[in-house]
């Protein structure tokens, strides 16, 4: 398997981080094929649900600073490529893809962590649109242990998912939290056994990729709308969404029964 697999399971892709070796900490020969990955699996028509996981014992510890993490292939500054920051930004922004895509596109997205998660890991995995962790998982920011701000949306996500005052202690404060204490803050969103954890996982997968596709496609949209969305914008396009999926679903209903015998 290379630094990033992909498994295909009768309509779920299955993305795993694959350094197990380094709890799968992230370098730019992983976060490149990792954004392409989840470009192809946004793209994919045959893709219902979208999983994303670790090798061997972690899901991603973050950025693997021993091996330079996204600034590897910073090259000197001149007129063609600009200055070391602006490599460096243009950089970490492009593999930075991954978090959105996973948040934004139009199907579900489920961080199966299988253990530790920290760092630009906790970015990951809040991009996600469910988070099924095993009793071995833990969190942590780390982002004030190296003296860094947060990337891959961390700091977007969690202030949006268990709102700004609990985000603020997991960043500011930078405690290791194990997954009982994860679950109980709501950054968890099922805890299960570990030998139970990858079952659990893709019985959730499947029952995704087999449902109603184009719902959960306005479904999403409209949860994604709502993180940001005046109520009276949201309450406008949850009536287009609306419309434009039961239209589509009635119309699939009708097109699948005219090609019955």
């Amino acid at each position: 398997m290379s630094e990033v697999g992909i498994e295909n399971q009768n309509g779920v892709r299955i993305v795993t981080l694959n350094r197990p070796d380094r709890l799968n900490a992230l370098t730019a020969s992983i976060m490149a094929p990792l954004a392409d990955a989840c470009a192809d699996a946004a793209r994919d028509g045959s893709v219902g649900c979208v999983v994303v996981t670790g090798a061997g014992r972690g899901f991603c510890a973050g950025g693997d600073l021993k091996e330079g993490g996204a600034d590897k292939a910073v090259v000197p500054a001149s007129a063609e490529v600009g200055s070391r920051t602006e490599q460096g930004f243009t950089r970490l922004r492009g593999f930075m893809e991954t978090a959105r895509l996973l948040h934004e596109m139009p199907k579900p997205t489920i961080a199966m962590v299988n253990g530790p998660v920290a760092g630009a890991g906790i970015g990951i995995a809040g991009a996600c649109d469910l988070r099924f962790a095993s009793r071995s998982a833990s969190f942590l920011t780390a982002f004030d242990r190296i003296g860094a701000g947060g990337d891959f949306g961390s700091s977007w996500f969690w202030t949006k998912i268990v709102g700004t005052g609990v985000a603020r202690d997991l960043f500011l404060l930078g405690e290791k939290l194990s997954a009982e204490e994860a679950f109980a803050k709501g950054l968890y969103t099922r805890l299960f056994d570990e030998d139970a954890l990858r079952d659990e996982t893709l019985k959730a997968a499947h029952r995704l990729a087999d449902g109603p596709r184009m719902g959960y496609r306005y479904m999403k949209a409209n949860l994604n709308n709502a993180e940001d969305f005046a109520f009276e914008a949201a309450l406008d396009a949850e009536a287009l969404n609306m419309t434009l999926s039961t239209t589509t679903t009635a119309m699939i209903w009708r097109e699948a029964n005219k090609a019955k015998p």
